[in-house]
């Protein structure tokens, strides 16, 4: 769309938007609800179909009605307008372009927030999170994030005080793009992926979109000097469209074919980037499928050359290129920092600082500009304060899941073995069947309690981490 287009777009989004509100709000579908709610038949079992739909419906239904239509109409425009202007300030690398229209959005943010309500003892932010994972609030994100953070530093430091860290070599080699596409297609294969029900494509960011388990669309990126990259993005949106291939299709467009929310999905995706695609295992089966795609301009690198390459950790400004040991500590700046723009105890003009001051204490690194700074990510622009959180939460649920699933197929060295011989369907079995088909019968917390046996807890994906990047980089555990 040229950029004169924009107002009148912008229009039209709002338009629909008011459209679908009031329909999603008509009091008829309240007494829709309430008639369903008082038949026991219906609400007896509530894991049942009917009850899983009915409950989710109904805390749509009650959000929903809770925002005023010109709330949301005026939320609408300013996003549209906060995308746009967001896009010209990073690529001016000029904050200044972009405050107004943030300004805009954090207010629109508050009053939405207030209109929500908030319980006794929250705040703003807990009301905004419940659309993106129900029941998360700032102090249980604050209870998983707040012990987490001082072991990933002492992990990372003792990473860095290591005589002689992996080498990066691998992933600054120069391959053709179309060889690394035919790569990364092979692997999203192999892993499960079904391109009868699905497409990959490229795009400057990654996404996963769809509209049903039988059309699912990827898409990856490539840079000249970083096959990693392309893979754990293929690998990582690949998890989120293998979750959604694997939802009952024929629950498809109801809360019971639905996924349980982001924080689930993300383990997903970041399961099969991480747990799977950085492991040893992964790769005694990549390295042949790597040589056979790029021959000799990979041949001067063995097995242990590139899971190293895979596995380094190096403290870097840009969440999406962060490695596993840091990234956590990207999205725990963005969540202080979004608590403080909506209680108001950050002006959105001091954004950049506080920004570029939380980067120097937690990561040890001097912000250059604002477009490797507060303007790298495109969240606020669209209103979503409160949801970067899910992102470590994914992290997380994905640590806990694959322990227990691979206690289940057999232990490490079976699930290993597996990997090397390029068995990766035990695997997508077992979240196909633990994971995917539950929709969302149980909230995350309840899922990951009913499937692991025990609640989320920071000790799986701390064992993840040290079991595996203290060897590679010498240090003694």
């Amino acid at each position: 769309m040229p950029a004169g287009g924009l107002d009148q777009r912008s229009g039209q989004l709002a338009e629909l938007a008011q459209i679908t509100h009031e329909r999603a709000t008509d009091p008829r579908v309240g007494e829709w609800l309430a008639a369903c709610e008082s038949d026991a038949e219906l609400t007896a079992d509530p894991a049942s179909d009917a009850a899983v739909n009915l409950r989710w419906w109904r805390h749509s239904y009650d959000r929903s009605t809770k925002l005023p239509a010109r709330l949301v109409v005026a939320m609408s425009r300013a996003t549209s307008a906060g995308k746009a202007a967001w896009a010209q300030a990073r690529e001016a690398s000029d904050f200044k372009k972009f405050a107004p229209s943030l300004e805009h959005i954090v207010a629109l943010c508050r009053e939405e927030a207030d209109a929500y309500g908030v319980a006794a003892g929250g705040e703003r932010w807990d009301a905004l999170a419940q659309g993106y994972e129900p029941g998360m609030t700032a102090q249980s994100v604050a209870e998983v994030f707040d012990p987490l953070r001082p072991r990933l530093a002492g992990l990372i430091e003792r990473l860095r005080e290591a005589p002689h860290p992996p080498s990066d070599d691998f992933t600054r080699l120069k391959l053709p793009q179309d060889q690394q596409e035919v790569f990364v297609r092979k692997v999203a294969k192999a892993i499960g992926f079904d391109f009868s029900r699905g497409r990959l494509d490229v795009s400057t960011h990654p996404f996963c979109s769809g509209t049903h388990p039988g059309d699912v669309r990827l898409t990856t990126r490539f840079a000249d000097d970083n096959v990693n990259d392309a893979l754990g993005s293929t690998m990582h949106e690949c998890g989120h469209g293998l979750y959604e291939q694997g939802l009952p299709a024929e629950h498809a467009n109801t809360p019971r074919g639905a996924a349980v929310g982001l924080s689930i999905h993300e383990s997903q995706s970041r399961m099969w980037e991480n747990q799977v695609g950085r492991s040893a295992a992964f790769w005694a089966w990549a390295m042949p499928q790597l040589k056979e795609c790029f021959g000799s301009a990979v041949s001067r690198f063995d097995h242990a050359a590139v899971v190293g390459a895979a596995n380094r950790v190096e403290p870097g400004l840009i969440r999406v290129e962060a490695d596993e040991a840091t990234y956590n500590l990207h999205i725990m700046i963005r969540f202080a920092l979004e608590r403080a723009l909506l209680s108001g105890d950050l002006a959105v003009a001091d954004l950049p600082e506080a920004w570029n001051a939380a980067y120097r204490r937690d990561l040890g690194l001097e912000v250059p500009d604002d477009a490797r700074g507060c303007l790298q990510d495109i969240h606020w622009s669209m209103g979503a304060l409160g949801y970067f959180p899910t992102y470590t939460m994914g992290n997380l649920y994905s640590a806990q899941l694959f322990e227990a699933a691979r206690d289940a197929l057999g232990g490490a060295q079976a699930l290993d073995d597996q990997f090397a011989a390029g068995e990766f369907a035990p695997l997508l079995t077992w979240l196909r069947e633990n994971v995917h088909a539950w929709g969302r019968t149980h909230d995350s917390a309840a899922l990951c309690l009913k499937v692991t046996g025990k609640p989320l807890s920071a000790e799986p994906l701390m064992r993840h981490l040290e079991g595996k990047l203290l060897p590679l980089y010498g240090v003694q555990a």
